[in-house]
């Protein structure tokens, strides 16, 4: 499509746009009696309308039913985890028994790690890419701790070439050939906070598997952002929240997917837990750990029915806009904010976008590197109703998301820049 600098351009995009109706679904953020320009979904996603009705639902069903709420009603809080298993699966390409909603990200990412880094002899590595978010590096750093290695050893991190923001494909890949007979496991974020950059996890999780490593990816910057396989991909075990693009709720619940292969497995180590237990005999309280099958067999503790159930209505809605049709509105959004960005013909030691130009290696997030006075900017944006992300030392995130962005707002936000490049 051919772009054009217009208000008059961007309202016919919107006018035409198929999804248009879901951003009358959310809470739009208000500044000076107007919305907002929210472009922090990857940050933290707005409010559906949905999720107030839906909270409401389970507090009026406790207010009545009290403990009879675990086996009453359409959804018995007993089960309830059960009910977000197959959107879920959609959402992530996966098999409904790979699936469990529960915890949180990083607790979740721990006891994946019990379970999926195993070192052995001379295989004790972990592979990960430089700048990965911090709550990832410091679950890796414990893990390795706690098996009683120094993460300098034991921790291989791939950085960009010299001059370079995002990584290499083959880089990654050379790696994983070169140090494989060492590497126990492979983990990775999906999408890297900061460049926005997409990694091709199918290549890599073929790769780890060809060295004989394990292959896991914290999702948090990709369930609900780009097309998930994971079941295809063949990756091992993944994990995600649900506050970002999934739009669930500040600390809201979390996603686990672990492979038939290995959620068929009792005798895989695990931290164990009650509700991880064979439901069949759970209230016989007996002890003995027999794990339910599929990925419910990590449960630990009672389904968190609140934020599960913002989570649901979530849910809803992506299944009802579907993840394909949300992609082809996310690439183009995300590419008319790069045709502005570029409009501004700054020069590169002024304003950079370090995210990837390819469709396929991004998704809604471009992050623009600002290399004179950036967080001024960024403090000048927010001051004038523009709700984007910082992060140190000179990067402003921005995320224009599908379900609620418009392109009018891209529109508004580049209209914003060109003024201020222009004084």
């Amino acid at each position: 499509m051919a772009f054009q600098n217009t208000l008059a351009f961007a309202q016919s995009l919107d006018q035409a746009d198929p999804l248009r109706s879901y951003r009358d679904q959310f809470h739009i953020p208000t500044f000076n009696g107007k919305d907002t320009v929210y472009l922090c979904g990857n940050s933290l996603g707005l409010q559906p309308k949905a999720a107030r009705a839906a909270l409401e639902e389970e507090m009026t069903k406790w207010a009545e039913l009290g403990v009879e709420g675990h086996f009453t009603g359409d959804t018995p809080w007993f089960t309830y985890h059960a009910a977000l298993a197959e959107p879920t699966a959609r959402l992530v390409g996966a098999l409904p028994q790979e699936v469990v909603v529960m915890n949180q990200l990083t607790v979740n990412l721990h006891l994946m790690l019990v379970s999926f880094y195993l070192p052995q002899g001379q295989r004790y590595k972990i592979l990960t890419e430089a700048g990965a978010f911090p709550s990832d590096q410091y679950a890796l750093e414990s893990q390795v701790k706690f098996h009683g290695f120094n993460p300098d050893a034991a921790i291989i991190e791939v950085a960009p070439r010299a001059g370079e923001h995002t990584l290499r494909t083959e880089d990654i890949l050379a790696v994983i050939r070169e140090k494989g007979s060492e590497i126990a496991l492979v983990m990775m974020g999906g999408v890297n906070y900061y460049t926005g950059q997409v990694f091709d996890m199918a290549a890599i999780s073929r790769e780890a598997h060809a060295a004989g490593a394990i292959c896991g990816f914290d999702l948090a910057h990709a369930a609900g952002n780009v097309p998930l396989q994971l079941h295809g991909w063949n990756v091992d075990f993944a994990v995600w929240c649900t506050y970002k693009y999934l739009n669930s709720g500040p600390g809201g619940t979390s996603g686990v997917f672990v492979h038939e292969r290995h959620a068929k497995n009792p005798d895989l180590p695990r931290f164990a837990g009650w509700w991880g237990h064979d439901q069949s005999v759970r209230f016989q309280m007996k002890k003995g750990f027999i794990p339910m099958p599929g990925a419910e067999g990590w449960q630990l503790s009672n389904s968190q029915i609140l934020p599960m159930a913002v989570h649901k209505a979530s849910l809803q809605m992506f299944d009802q806009a579907g993840m394909q049709n949300l992609r082809a509105k996310s690439e183009q959004l995300t590419g008319y904010l790069e045709f502005l960005i570029n409009e501004l013909a700054q020069p590169k030691e002024a304003l950079e976008v370090i995210t990837p130009k390819e469709p396929s290696a991004r998704g809604c997030q471009l992050s623009l590197l600002v290399h004179q006075n950036g967080r001024e900017l960024f403090e000048t944006l927010m001051a004038n109703g523009f709700i984007l992300d910082w992060r140190e030392p000179n990067v402003i995130r921005v995320a224009p998301t599908p379900l609620y962005n418009t392109f009018e707002d891209v529109f508004r936000f580049g209209q914003f820049l060109a003024a201020h490049f222009q004084k």
